[in-house]
């Protein structure tokens, strides 16, 4: 238990505080929820650096991390799509989500077949996870009934944002895919060698 996982574990504890300060009755709670979830999300960035830096990275670091980071983003879309209630919020809500459950899954599976995937991480998929954050963390600042500009800027943000989820999907999908075709394949064989006996 080094300090980069320390931390890590601390984004994921930050989880329901800022649930349960959103869902606290009172104008002023949006703010403070919106300033935890921006405190959780810097500390993604700030576990990276430190375990490069340390020279302390582990595996049970590598498993967390994206765990927490799936963790704090579902959860605070989970949060304005409820409180929200809108069309032009689910949309791009459930591309994000989706995307996250999809490639979870599809991680699993591979490591049953004891293989995995690795996908560079881009400068456009920063970029990516930055305008995510930033669009949550300024939907979650403002009363979903506010006529502010943000509340505008932040629905733009969200949408950039899940169309590149959309694209980062995609290239996830073409690195995987021989290994699904392989799997498809085994998995085929195996069907047809019980039909034929």
């Amino acid at each position: 238990m080094n300090l980069p996982n320390i931390i890590t574990l601390a984004r994921i504890l930050l989880v329901p505080v800022f649930v349960v300060i959103y869902l606290w009755p009172g104008d002023g709670t949006y703010l403070i929820a919106a300033t935890l979830f921006a405190l959780a999300a810097a500390t993604d960035w700030l576990d990276g650096y430190l375990a490069r830096r340390l020279n302390q990275t582990t595996p049970f670091g590598a498993f967390l991390d994206p765990v927490a980071d799936k963790l704090i983003v579902v959860s605070a879309l989970t949060l304005l799509l409820a409180q929200h209630s809108t069309v032009w919020l689910t949309l791009p809500g459930l591309i994000i989500i989706g995307r996250e459950i999809m490639i979870s899954a599809l991680r699993e599976w591979m490591a049953e077949m004891n293989t995995s995937v690795t996908v560079a991480v881009s400068y456009l998929g920063k970029i990516k996870t930055s305008l995510q954050m930033i669009a949550i963390a300024v939907l979650l600042a403002l009363p979903p009934n506010s006529d502010s500009g943000l509340i505008f800027a932040g629905y733009t943000l969200l949408y950039v944002a899940a169309l590149m989820t959309l694209w980062s999907m995609s290239v996830y999908l073409q690195a995987a895919w021989p290994t699904l075709k392989q799997g498809l394949a085994t998995a085929n064989s195996t069907k047809n060698s019980k039909e034929g006996s």
